[in-house]
């Protein structure tokens, strides 16, 4: 478990961590702390010190993708299970993907990303992210999907996998999953997801926070693209896509008018998406959740396209720490905020 400035939470993740089914062989916990400051450090010696199975690391590099090669470098199992301070896990969560990884003989296996929120603004979010509308049909998203994905939530591997594929790449603040998961795909790996292996990632609570995390997805995944030179799906490309067109079609309205209603229509026909995924998204989950489902699915939609467009203009640079430092174009960039850091 990689995390940074976890106070609030990391506690309780660890309990129920520790809480686990423990599968043949029994298992360690190794927490790679991205230097926090804000006490999380404190609770972890803490709980290490009253806990043997528990170790404590340093992750310099503060995000996840070094978190996660400093954690897989500390390992002693043959079995590596990545897990996250947001989330929690049914009681067998171990020893399901454990099962699940010897069953099928992939080389990656895990369950449904099933988000959860505990405001009213959370739980519309939560429910749009198990919405095929919000996230292109993405199986992962599917409760009850079996079988092979382009990538799967958190994962499970056999330690061998990183001798083949390598680790996961430190240039990428975001999106590290991603890539890797495409560097297995393209060398002939398998990933399986199981409804067996049950988790409730925590969705983001603001709307705000909602469309800055989508911002990074989309920026992040252009960096992924550039270094393979083609998309993990299709579905990558649509947000960023759609923005092209509208702003296409804006800009030739100056000169030839007529674009300007194709614009209109264009729009006209997202709206009308928009409210029927978000009719049918409350029926679901909630009338109550109707009023705002539109303006959830615009963020996440908008939010990965803008930062999709924004990735194609800058190229990001990473420091020796692994952290996110400037723009190729020269335009400085702010120190990472709590979404660009770890949030497990």
């Amino acid at each position: 478990m990689p995390c940074r400035n976890e106070r609030a939470s990391i506690e309780g993740a660890l309990r129920s961590i520790l809480d686990q089914e423990a599968p043949a062989g029994d298992f360690e916990i190794i927490v790679a702390d991205g230097m926090s400051d804000d006490g999380t450090r404190e609770v972890l010696e803490r709980m290490a010190g009253e806990n043997p199975g528990i170790r404590v690391i340093d992750n310099p590099g503060r995000i996840v993708s070094s978190g996660l090669n400093a954690a897989i470098g500390a390992a002693r199992g043959q079995i590596l299970v990545r897990l996250d301070a947001h989330t929690t896990y049914a009681r067998d969560y171990v020893c399901r993907c454990v099962e699940v990884l010897r069953e099928t003989g992939a080389d990656n296996v895990g369950g449904p990303w099933v988000a959860r929120g505990e405001t009213y603004i959370g739980s519309a979010i939560a429910a749009a992210f198990q919405s095929p509308f919000a996230v292109g049909w993405a199986r992962g998203h599917d409760p009850t999907y079996e079988g092979p994905v382009d990538s799967v939530y958190l994962g499970c591997w056999r330690r061998a996998v990183f001798d083949r594929i390598g680790l996961f790449d430190e240039a990428l603040v975001r999106n590290q999953d991603d890539e890797w998961n495409l560097r297995l795909t393209r060398a002939g790996g398998r990933i399986w997801q199981s409804p067996r292996i049950q988790s409730r990632y925590g969705a983001r609570e603001s709307l705000g926070a909602l469309l800055r995390q989508y911002l990074q997805y989309g920026y992040w995944k252009v960096a992924v693209i550039r270094k393979h030179r083609i998309p993990a799906s299709w579905r990558h490309l649509v947000p960023g896509g759609f923005l092209i067109a509208l702003i296409a079609l804006a800009a030739a309205a100056l000169f030839w008018p007529p674009a300007g209603s194709f614009a209109l229509v264009l729009m006209g026909l997202y709206v009308l998406a928009l409210l029927a995924a978000s009719i049918l998204c409350a029926s679901r989950g909630g009338w109550r959740l109707l009023p705002v489902l539109p303006l959830v699915f615009a963020c996440y939609h908008f939010g990965y396209g803008l930062g999709f467009l924004a990735g194609l203009g800058f190229r990001p640079r990473v420091g020796r720490e692994g952290r996110f430092t400037r723009l190729t174009r020269g335009t400085a960039s702010p120190a990472p905020s709590r979404e660009e850091k770890i949030s497990g």
